[in-house]
C-alpha cells in the first residue's frame, strides 16, 4: 500500500506503557483462536507519533512500534476520506470519523478493559476504535495474513463498525440480541460483522489508487483466515455454525469483494439478504 505523502489522521490517540505490556507472543494456536474469538476487528497526540520520543507514561517508543503507529493513522486518514465523501454522496448526510486508540501492554475503553488480549475492536460507548499494534504482527506471524494492506483492512474493518453505528444500526442490533435466544444472537453478529467486511470493500474500492500488486490478495486472504470455520478448524474443532459470530472464510471474503466491486453502501445490507 503506498502511502508516502499520505496525511496522518488527527484523530489518533497513542497510550503506551499502562499496567505493563501484555503481549500475545506466547500464545500457542488455541491462544490465538481464543484471542480472535473475542473480538478482532469495528485529537492526535502528534509527538507521540514522532520515532524515538517518550509517551505521557514514559515508555520509550521502539520504532517497529513507532512505525506501525504511523502506519495506523494514514490508514485512518485514508478512511475518513473515503467515507467523509461516501456519505453525503450515497447517504445525503456527513459523517463524522472515530478515534483510534493505539496502545501498548492495557488500557481503559468505554466497554472495559482491553488489552493485546482483547484484539482490535470497536467501542459504541465511546465512538473508538483500539489497536494494539502487536496485533499486525500475530496477524502475520500466527495467523498467515501478512502484508500492509491486511493490516489496513483491520482498521478499516473497525471503522466500518463505526460507519454502523454513525447510521444507528448497531443500537438496533444491540436491542435485537439482547431479546433473543443465544443461537440467534450470534446470527445477528455475524450479519454485522459480514456488513462491516463488505463497508470495508468499499473502502478499498475507493483507494484503488493508494494499492500495489497484491494488495487485494492480502486483505482476502486476511478476511479467509479470520472466518469462524477456519478458526475452528485450526483449533482442531468440528465447525459449529451455531457458534459463529463472524462468519465463515468464504463469506467474510465474499461481502468484502462485494464491498470492493460495487462501491455501493447500498449493497452491504446483510439484514435484508435471504442467503449469506
Amino acid at each position: 500500500m503506498r502511502l508516502k505523502g499520505i496525511r496522518r489522521s488527527s484523530n489518533v490517540q497513542v497510550r503506551r506503557g499502562r499496567g505493563g505490556a501484555v503481549r500475545t507472543g506466547g500464545l500457542g494456536i488455541f491462544g490465538v483462536i481464543a484471542v480472535l474469538a473475542i473480538g478482532y476487528f469495528t485529537g492526535i497526540d502528534v509527538s507521540s507519533l514522532l520515532g524515538g520520543t517518550q509517551t505521557g507514561q514514559g515508555a520509550p517508543v521502539g520504532q517497529r512500534d513507532a512505525e506501525a503507529t504511523q502506519f495506523s493513522a494514514q490508514v485512518l486518514a485514508t478512511t475518513e476520506d473515503v467515507w467523509g465523501n461516501v456519505f453525503p454522496q450515497q447517504l445525503g448526510r456527513s459523517y463524522e470519523p472515530p478515534q483510534l486508540v493505539v496502545f501498548s501492554g492495557v488500557t481503559q475503553s468505554g466497554c472495559g478493559g482491553a488489552s493485546g488480549a482483547t484484539g482490535p475492536f470497536y467501542c459504541p460507548a465511546d465512538e473508538k476504535a483500539y489497536l494494539d499494534t502487536q496485533f499486525f504482527d500475530m496477524l502475520a506471524q500466527r495467523m498467515g495474513a501478512g502484508g500492509d494492506f491486511a493490516a489496513a483492512y483491520v482498521i478499516a474493518h473497525e471503522v466500518a463498525h463505526h460507519v454502523q453505528n454513525e447510521l444507528g444500526i448497531l443500537p438496533k442490533v444491540d436491542a435485537l440480541r439482547r431479546r433473543s435466544s443465544e443461537a440467534e444472537a450470534n446470527a445477528l453478529t455475524v450479519r454485522l460483522e459480514l456488513m462491516a467486511d463488505c463497508l470495508s470493500g468499499i473502502w478499498a474500492s475507493n483507494v484503488k489508487g493508494l494499492m500495489e500488486r497484491g494488495d487485494l490478495d492480502e486483505a482476502l486472504n486476511a478476511a479467509r483466515k479470520i472466518g469462524d470455520d477456519y478458526l475452528q478448524k485450526q483449533a482442531g474443532r468440528v465447525p459449529q455454525p451455531h457458534t459463529f459470530t463472524h462468519g465463515t472464510s468464504e463469506q467474510r471474503s465474499g461481502w468484502f469483494k462485494r464491498g470492493f466491486d460495487s462501491g455501493e453502501v447500498g449493497q452491504c445490507d446483510t439484514f435484508a439478504a435471504e442467503q449469506l
